[in-house]
């Protein structure tokens, strides 16, 4: 079989409503939530039964968001924006057939007259992203201590300090401060973008965040949108 056919069994909602801030890796921002909503077709509670058994899925997605071209090498953020290597040495989005594959941690199934969901977190999806297939995480064959990393392995304890202003703790529920805490002590920049006068903004559920860095720390100076 050379080529198949395949639709998204299911979308996931979250605050994540551009690229721009979505983890590079799930599990990075373990307690942002996200609802995985079935699509009509796949609403029959049997195709989750024994799901809750689990603590942990592997999510099989879509990049939806990219244009559809891909290259031999990328170059990837972490390395500087400079460097390439191969793609199929890394995970980036621009892929010859822009699928991703994810594994979020299990938090509780809903079921409901309209359907099935799933409440997920860690994901490192953006909003409304394709799902097409759900497998269960088993730790037995797909945890691998010994596993090397590669370049990645070098950059996993990138992170950096978060500060608010008193605008944006008061804009945000102590619940999404901790959520927006953990998007940014990631650095969403590129490594390659280190202008201290440069002000970045991204989505974050229906608020706009603006920030800027100083000294290998983020000041997030304004929150704007509707907390109602």
């Amino acid at each position: 079989m050379d080529e198949i056919t395949i639709k998204p069994v299911a979308y996931i909602k979250n605050a994540y409503k551009e690229k721009f801030g979505v983890p590079r890796q799930s599990g990075l921002a373990p307690s942002v939530k996200s609802e995985i909503e079935f699509c009509d077709g796949f609403t029959d509670e049997n195709i989750i039964r024994g799901i809750d058994q689990y603590s942990h899925l592997w999510l099989v997605w879509g990049f939806s968001k990219n244009n559809g071209q891909w290259s031999p090498t990328v170059r990837p953020p972490r390395l500087g924006g400079n460097k390439r290597v191969g793609v199929f040495a890394t995970r980036s989005p621009f892929r010859p057939n822009g699928l991703g594959i994810s594994c979020v941690k299990l938090e509780s199934v809903k079921k409901s007259g309209n359907g099935i969901t799933l409440i997920v977190s860690g994901a490192d999806l953006s909003d409304n992203t394709p799902i097409y297939d759900i497998k269960p995480y088993l730790p037995y064959v797909d945890s691998i201590p010994e596993a090397v990393g590669g370049f990645s392995d070098e950059h996993k304890d990138d992170f950096i300090q978060v500060e608010f202003s008193e605008n944006a703790k008061g804009i945000l529920s102590d619940e999404q401060i901790k959520n927006l805490y953990e998007i940014l002590s990631l650095d969403p920049r590129p490594s390659y973008q280190d202008d201290e006068n440069r002000i970045y903004g991204l989505s974050f559920y229906e608020f706009q965040v603006k920030f800027r860095v100083e000294n290998q720390k983020i000041y997030v100076i304004e929150i704007t949108g509707d907390k109602n």
